[in-house]
């Protein structure tokens, strides 16, 4: 298949074939046959990519302030690595999608293959999307027709909110395409309308569809219009849909709405705000979130939960379906808003008309490839490769911002011999999979699992597959490296072990515990090596807050934070200690109000057969400009303190005072070079397996002990 995606670093647009999605539960999957690019939204990503860095920064202000926290914990070169990770990392462009239903996943039953349908999918010949993010097209509205429905729904959301009765003045402050939409959905309501624009041809459209004008260019006031348009009384509300930095759209829709009238911000504006303009008429001001209740909400969209109609009439779905019998009863009518028709592989071009033409409105993207092209679960990078069986030769599942700017990278310092990288929706595959050398790249894991030519599995994915996937590998007779976690359930370990004690071929099973492997973490070892009583830990880890609606933070999911990340430093401890866990405890935050995830805030003491013991204090509450990590160790009248893996100090060591790293090194890269010398060598793996399953019981169990106060 093939998608249109846009380079964040330059603002180019490129198209890439890729292997078709495979299909997921609770996700239809789609034969695009058109689809629409927004004109505001694409534009304004467009000049985003363009800009050069200091003018990226200007723009997000509050991304500045996470660059500048992360400078201060991690050091400047690490953050500058992670910058431009991100800003490399391709961003899909498109959410008005339109097509024929190819496949339906476990549990969706609203759908059926051969549907026509509208979704929020992007811009691509075959889109995976949740059902509930997906409508069926009425007979008799046509599938250009229907390509404006996900953008219609935008402007619909915010008349929700203002909540217009019949007869009611209500302003429009930018009409654009979401504008111009609005215009038609008020005056379907029985709504009188005014347009506020510059674009005197934009406003003569609107004026086509049943609205009033005023032209600011034209050196028209449009606060003396809307008094005007309301025959002096102000008002009844207004709809800002417009894109500009500047605060005069909300500054003038306050002065022009009557007393108690209503403001819905859709678009971007400035929001310098004058108190007194809302405090005497008692206006309300409220920012419209996109299509509707329901978005970004990941048990709605991701997980297919809908809202009871009873409680919640109009959610995203049910905006798109109002819009497309709107359409059907011909009070919607975006025949006018066509302004351009493209075949879909000249996209580029489409995109050099959006950013040289400003009078551009609705642009269409038509799809013609063959469908045969498009279901292909595996693309060849690069051909020709030819592999020593004798050495690692490489699968990678999943490709995700760790991978690609971490892991990926170490494996290929390792000396890797990458072969397929495998991704259920195929696209980032490509595109981390070219950077990095794969020969090929897939949508389809078990075939990667399959294949013979490849030794070596890496598991990169959420944490809730890597269990099977895991399993299956070594079930293969593959040597298996797994980022942390090994599993998130005790019956998912207990599959894991069984299918290694059977594995033909002594593969050898690894989990990404690279802290053990970072070279402050070695020097520590080696010198408590010497040490033979005792010792005592104390690990702070900084964690930092993630959202409580985070799959890290789902327990089926990501497993929560403990068994996903901490993990790390049981292990550490582990390693360091250099004996067995004998026994473990472990307490939590209390429960409070307005602490939404309290286990993410806990005490973990283990102790060890030789008597050693430590506590791990990992904190989701603390200051990001704190150190996130600390390892501090006390032994025989000596302390060892490494912070962030930068800085080590020594108290009391003969010979020993100090290590410090001009750039913080976790252990990555030596992490990956230790799993693949073992398979080149035929040695057992650089962490012993009893101890592999030892950790990944221990943080399983700690997580339950929590979970249980």
């Amino acid at each position: 298949m093939k998608q249109i995606l846009q380079d964040l670093s330059n603002g180019g647009t490129i198209i890439v074939n890729s292997p078709a999605p495979m299909i997921s539960s609770g996700a239809v999957l789609i034969e695009t046959s058109v689809s629409l690019i927004s004109a505001g939204t694409e534009r304004m990503l467009v000049e985003f990519g363009k800009a050069n860095l200091l003018d990226k920064a200007l723009q997000q202000p509050e991304k500045v302030k996470m660059v500048l926290e992360k400078v201060q914990s991690d050091g400047l070169m690490t953050t500058i690595e992670a910058v431009r990770s991100k800003l490399a990392q391709p961003l899909p462009l498109g959410y008005c999608n339109v097509g024929v239903v190819a496949g339906v996943g476990k549990g969706v039953d609203s759908f059926v293959v051969g549907d026509r349908v509208v979704s929020n999918g992007p811009h691509a010949d075959i889109v995976r999307v949740p059902k509930n993010l997906c409508a069926k097209i009425p007979d008799g509205v046509s599938d250009e027709e229907a390509a404006f429905a996900v953008i219609a729904s935008i402007g619909l959301q915010g008349i929700r909110l203002i909540q217009p009765t019949l007869g009611e003045s209500v302003v429009v402050t930018g009409v654009g395409l979401i504008g111009l939409l609005t215009v038609q959905l008020l005056r379907a309501q029985g709504c009188r309308v005014l347009a506020i624009d510059f674009d005197s041809a934009k406003l003569a459209l609107a004026k086509k569809l049943g609205a009033e004008v005023c032209n600011p260019a034209l050196g028209e006031d449009p606060v003396a219009a809307g008094m005007a348009f309301s025959r002096g009384t102000g008002v009844d509300a207004v709809v800002i849909t417009a894109s500009t930095k500047s605060s005069d759209p909300v500054s003038q829709a306050a002065r022009m709405c009557r007393k108690r009238g209503r403001i819905v911000l859709v678009g971007v504006t400035g929001l310098e705000l004058n108190r007194s303009d809302f405090y005497e008429k008692e206006l309300s001001f409220q920012v419209s979130c996109s299509y509707g209740p329901g978005r970004y909400d990941a048990n709605y969209e991701e997980k297919g939960q809908d809202y009871p109609v009873g409680f919640v009439r109009w959610t995203e779905q049910r905006n798109f379906e109002a819009v497309l019998d709107l359409m059907a009863s011909g009070q919607l009518d975006v025949k006018p808003l066509i302004s351009h028709r493209v075949a879909f592989e000249n996209a580029v071009q489409a995109y050099d008309v959006l950013s040289n033409d400003k009078s551009a409105l609705g642009i269409l993207l038509q799809y013609a490839s063959p469908v045969v092209d498009r279901k292909l679960r595996e693309v060849v990078l690069k051909s020709d490769v030819v592999y020593d069986s004798k050495e690692p030769v490489v699968g990678v599942i999943g490709a995700g911002n760790y991978a690609s700017r971490m892991l990926l990278p170490a494996f290929k310092k390792g000396g890797a011999q990458f072969h397929t990288i495998a991704t259920s929706g195929g696209v980032s595959g490509v595109i981390h999979g070219e950077k990095a050398g794969f020969s090929k790249a897939s949508s389809d894991s078990d075939a990667l699992i399959g294949n013979s030519e490849i030794n070596t599995v890496v598991v990169v994915t959420r944490h809730d597959s890597h269990a099977r996937f895991v399993s299956k590998s070594l079930e293969a007779g593959k040597n298996v490296f797994v980022e942390k976690p090994l599993a998130i359930h005790l019956e998912e370990l207990s599959q894991i072990e069984a299918s290694y004690s059977k594995a033909v071929g002594n593969p050898r099973l690894m989990v990404g515990f690279n802290r053990r492997f970072s070279p402050q973490v070695q020097k520590m070892k080696s010198l408590l090596s010497a040490v033979k009583e005792p010792k005592s830990f104390i690990m702070t880890m900084n964690a930092g807050a993630i959202p409580a609606n985070h799959w890290t933070q789902d327990k089926m999911v990501g497993g929560g934070r403990i068994i996903g990340e901490a993990c790390h430093f049981i292990d550490l401890m582990r390693f360091l200690a250099g004996s067995k866990i004998v026994s473990v405890s472990a307490r939590r935050m209390g429960d409070a109000p307005g602490v939404s995830v309290t286990e993410d805030k806990a005490s973990i003491t283990l102790g060890f057969e030789d008597g050693s013991f430590g506590t791990i204090l990992y904190l989701a509450n603390g200051s990001a400009s704190f150190p996130k990590e600390r390892v501090e160790v006390f032994a025989a009248g000596r302390v060892l303190q490494l912070d962030n893996f930068r800085k080590l100090r020594g108290f009391g060591w003969p010979g020993f005072k100090k290590m410090n790293l001009w750039k913080q090194d976790k252990g990555q890269t030596a992490c990956a070079a230790a799993f693949l010398d073992s398979i080149k060598k035929g040695e057992e793996s650089p962490i012993p397996s009893d101890e592999v399953f030892e950790v990944a019981r221990v943080s399983i169990e700690i997580a339950e002990i929590l979970r249980k106060q």
